[in-house]
């Protein structure tokens, strides 16, 4: 991961001068979201979208898929985002690369790991307990999910090599895929991937990992210091209306939160959508505040240092910017 970010911070020169360019004709109204996968786990920004709650606050929001997190932060860096949705991870690693203008968390959407550890057997309160000498598919190493759960792991006392082999091999999207064909005893799932691994009768959901990782930063929105001082009341608005879509999604049925936003996933069924909401919110998935919490934001760079892709822990002031996410 952290050699993706040097990579990131190369290329910013020549992109920074194209998006310059481009940026004297901006519509004012409009702010650029950069997010960093298009999934259900951030069912409440989109449940803002459907409900029409940007209009309400006189903004228009352009989502653009990032398809990564190193992505997303290039778009930040260099001008062609306004904010973006990501794991503050990403916040952490461009720091320590030097970047001075470097992007903090503004505010806090999803409150810990969005995955769910599938099985090839219904297992009744599990716990971790019996799963020695198994194989549990992770993903790629150094990516967020693989960290999260090896930090789980190693906390159950597992370690690679040892009791239990981690299978790194297999991309993170690719992981249901690999699974369902017969690789691994365990793999980590984000939905509706493991609804649909459980529809099929391939596998079964036995635990929440970021129920038993505890609550992190998992997905943060993120802006430059130059962006938020040139734009605080546009920032406020955009806050302020994720945050109704928040509050519709934890007092509202799955149905009905799956029925507004299904138009956003193509060829994803009503039903699927539904259990998959139903998850998450049964599994405490957002926050119910968008400010970012110290003590979860140490939490994540424990979880970093864990897996060896932590080389300078940072404070917590340095990264984080609650001032307008304590307004809303």
């Amino acid at each position: 991961m952290k050699k993706i970010f040097t990579v990131v911070l190369a290329i910013l020169l020549v992109a920074t001068l194209a998006v310059g360019i481009a940026a004297c004709n901006r519509n004012e109204n409009v702010i650029r979201l950069n997010e960093v996968t298009h999934s259900l786990f951030y069912t409440p920004q989109y449940l803002a979208m459907a409900l029409g709650y940007f209009e309400e606050e006189g903004i228009e929001v352009e989502v653009t898929n990032g398809g990564g997190a190193d992505n997303v932060m290039t778009a930040l860096l260099t001008g062609e985002a306004d904010i973006g949705l990501m794991g503050c991870e990403a916040n952490i690693y461009v720091y320590l690369q030097g970047k001075k203008d470097f992007p903090k968390v503004i505010a806090q959407l999803t409150k810990r790991d969005g995955s769910f550890l599938v099985g090839r057997a219904p297992v009744e309160n599990f716990d971790y307990s019996n799963i020695n000498g198994s194989t549990v598919l992770m993903g790629r190493k150094g990516g967020t999910p693989a960290m999260i759960l090896q930090y789980v792991l190693n906390n159950k006392g597992y370690t690679n090599g040892n009791n239990i082999t981690m299978d790194y091999s297999i991309e993170f999207g690719a992981l249901g895929p690999a699974f369902t064909g017969g690789t691994g005893d365990y793999v980590p799932l984000f939905e509706p991937a493991a609804s649909q691994v459980v529809k099929e009768g391939k596998g079964y959901i036995l635990s929440a990992i970021g129920m038993d990782s505890g609550e992190i930063p998992y997905t943060c929105y993120s802006a430059t210091a130059d962006f938020m001082s040139k734009h605080p009341d546009k920032v406020e608005k955009f806050l302020r209306a994720v945050w109704k879509g928040t509050e519709y999604a934890m007092s509202h049925t799955a149905e009905e939160c799956a029925k507004l936003v299904q138009k956003y996933f193509d060829g994803t069924t009503l039903d699927l959508i539904t259990s998959a909401i139903s998850n998450y919110q049964k599994f405490d998935t957002w926050m119910t505040t968008p400010v970012t919490n110290k003590d979860a934001f140490n939490r994540m760079q424990d979880i970093m240092e864990n897996a060896g892709e932590l080389s300078k822990r940072v404070d917590y002031d340095t990264i984080v910017d609650n001032t307008i996410a304590n307004k809303i």
